[in-house]
């Protein structure tokens, strides 16, 4: 059973601990991750430039295809990472993402060139299939070291990683593939992700207790905060059934799923977008591109100060902020992406200003619906977002082939008014779910008996 302590909780006295250390190694985590999960997007259009030597001959529907077959792996291992996290701990199954990830970014320019698109897409089906594991991890990993009076900000910090690392990927590519060739974009990300897995093997842990660097002070401090003490190696069995009849539980999954094909339609086809029709060179294109996950980075941070801040003077519910938040996220972006389908066709500061705005406010769902799933269940919030996050990358293959389909002439700007729509629409749709069946209501089945090997081992 779990030691409760009456005493309160002394915070360790230096200023940044091994905690700290864990936090910046899953922020850069989470960077590389996404670095190398949006790097196609930006080479993408370098490798298929015909105005350069031995450019790849694909049309408009393969590209689709490239930039959609990450998510054919993404998918598999969600749910299954979440109940891999809980029994092997998160820092193996992190380790090995980014391990495996860097070592197929290596390898991807040769497959270009021997294997054509089919072996492209078989080295992102792999990439993608070992990012299954990123989040599952990342929130398990969070749940062993990150204290209760800590979690918004190094939290908030953690998953801003995230944008940063698609900011930074996106303004890099454009200038690697210009002054050394498509290829080095892979092999920059390649070498990189190995340093950090190489550094994360000796610096990692997967709880406080089994560091080998952290002070017992400091132990004690993020232990009795989270209710450990004792009582971390309890086993509750997954309630399958009460999650997936949870009406609440379906509005996360469907905002999930809105938040997806807004923000990975933008993602693969917004430098597309910056060619065909603005007419933006490689090196222009990636800083543009990159502006509004810049945007969305820095906006993060505010906007999770801002719903602690209505939290603690207690203006709004849990619940009602949660859906504030999500509906700035996702009704701002529907927005401005009508207004982008009306901005003249080669006005490049309009069309940028009015991306970062739609890729910007999106950062509202970083304290919208991503919460929530701990909100309502903490003891199964990994599996929770593992089910969400499957479901809800099934949209992220189909999102950029409906692109595709709907693109038969990718440089005429009238044909990309009935992608901005789409996404629009959907985005609406969704969150308007959310806000009407959504809830942050702590659930009876969160609390359920522990599983019966564990009575056994008890009596």
């Amino acid at each position: 059973m779990e030691v409760k302590c009456d005493a309160p909780i002394k915070k360790p006295n230096s200023l940044l601990g091994i905690r700290h250390l864990q936090a910046l190694m899953l922020f850069l985590a989470l960077l590389l991750a996404f670095a190398m999960r949006v790097n196609i997007s930006m080479a993408i259009v370098a490798m298929t430039d015909k105005e350069t030597e031995n450019a790849f001959d694909w049309s408009i529907q393969t590209q689709s295809v490239i930039l959609s077959s990450f998510f054919w792996g993404y998918i598999v291992l969600q749910v299954p990472g979440g109940e891999m996290a809980a029994r092997f701990g998160g820092m193996i199954l992190i380790t090995l993402c980014v391990g495996i990830n860097s070592a197929v970014s290596l390898i991807l320019p040769i497959g270009a060139y021997y294997g054509g698109w089919q072996l492209v897409c078989a080295c992102r089906v792999v990439q993608g299939l070992s990012q299954g594991f990123i989040f599952p991890s990342i929130h398990h990993l969070i749940g062993k070291w990150v204290p209760l009076e800590e979690k918004s900000r190094l939290g908030t910090i953690i998953y801003a990683g995230a944008q940063l690392g698609t900011a930074i990927q996106l303004m890099i590519s454009g200038f690697l593939a210009d002054y050394w060739g498509w290829p080095s974009i892979f092999y920059t990300n390649g070498v990189v992700g190995v340093i950090w897995t190489v550094a994360y093997i000796f610096l990692g842990a997967a709880t406080p207790s089994t560091s080998k660097m952290i002070s017992p002070q400091e132990r004690m401090y993020i232990e009795s905060s989270l209710g450990h003490i004792g009582g971390a190696n309890k086993k509750l069995s997954t309630p399958w059934k009460a999650i997936f009849t949870s009406l609440s539980f379906i509005s996360l999954i469907i905002a999930h799923c809105g938040q997806n094909w807004g923000f990975w339609t933008l993602m693969t086809e917004i430098p597309s977008y910056m060619k065909q029709v603005l007419g933006v060179d490689i090196k222009a294109n990636g800083v543009m591109s990159a502006l509004p996950y810049l945007a969305m980075y820095l906006l993060s941070f505010p906007l999770g100060f801002l719903s602690d801040y209505i939290l603690k003077k207690k203006w709004l519910s849990v619940t009602a902020s949660r859906k504030l938040s999500n509906s700035l996220g996702h009704y701002g972006p529907a927005v401005a992406l009508i207004g982008l389908s009306y901005v003249p066709a080669g006005n490049v500061v309009v069309a940028v200003a009015v991306l970062t705005a739609v890729v910007g406010l999106n950062a509202g769902h970083y304290t919208g619906y991503l919460l929530v799933h701990i909100d309502m269940a903490p003891n199964f919030a990994g599996t929770m977002m593992g089910i969400t996050n499957a479901i809800a990358n099934v949209i992220s293959i189909i999102a950029p082939l409906v692109a595709g389909v709907l693109l038969n002439d990718e440089t005429d700007a009238q044909e990309w008014r009935k992608v901005f729509y789409l996404s629009s629409a959907i985005y609406i749709v969704c969150n308007t779910f959310f806000v009407i069946f959504g809830s942050s209501k702590r659930q009876k089945w969160n609390e359920v008996e522990e599983s019966k090997d564990d009575e056994r081992n008890k009596n």
